[in-house]
């Protein structure tokens, strides 16, 4: 009787982690929508600045210019309202982000900058080049990048700033 009360038990449990676990049709339409590449996005005057503050700097040391991509943008967007949302300052799931840019864009190689409450475009440039890693990225064999500076509800300034080699 234990047995048989056991196995019914243990099929309805595997029905039940079937059915509970298969997707539907929204998670569908949710990670196709993830791997497409977003085309629009709308740059504000200090998105501009600092992506031509950056270009400046490539160039007065010899590099080569770097061309926006909309979708970069779009991802560091993304990564900007995270951390607005979480009151954060961090590169979570930078991994995520970069095999999305790889997968969508056929990058080889993706590295990020974030910065936190710098007033103008060139406070956060400064910031970044004394830091050696932020550096690094500045002046790395990239290609391709885009930028996202969004403003929290008290005033602070987050930039993502995501470079590629496309």
């Amino acid at each position: 009787m234990k047995s048989k009360l056991l196995r019914v038990l243990l099929l309805v449990a595997v029905i039940f982690t079937m059915n509970s676990c298969s997707s539907d049709s929204s998670e569908d339409a949710t990670s196709s929508a993830t791997s497409q590449q977003a085309m629009t996005y709308t740059y504000n005057s200090t998105e501009i600045e600092t992506m031509t503050l950056i270009n400046a700097y490539r160039v007065s040391i010899g590099l080569n210019e770097l061309k926006e991509i909309n979708h970069i943008s779009y991802k560091s967007e993304e990564h900007d309202h995270y951390m607005i949302a979480n009151n954060v300052v961090n590169h979570n799931d930078f991994v995520s982000r970069s095999e999305n840019i790889m997968k969508v864009l056929g990058a080889k190689s993706v590295s990020e900058n974030i910065a936190y409450n710098y007033n103008s475009p060139k406070a956060a440039l400064d910031a970044w080049l004394k830091s050696s890693s932020h550096k690094q990225n500045i002046e790395g064999n990239f290609t391709h990048f885009g930028l996202s500076i969004r403003v929290s509800a008290d005033g602070k300034k987050y930039y993502t700033n995501i470079f590629a080699k496309i």
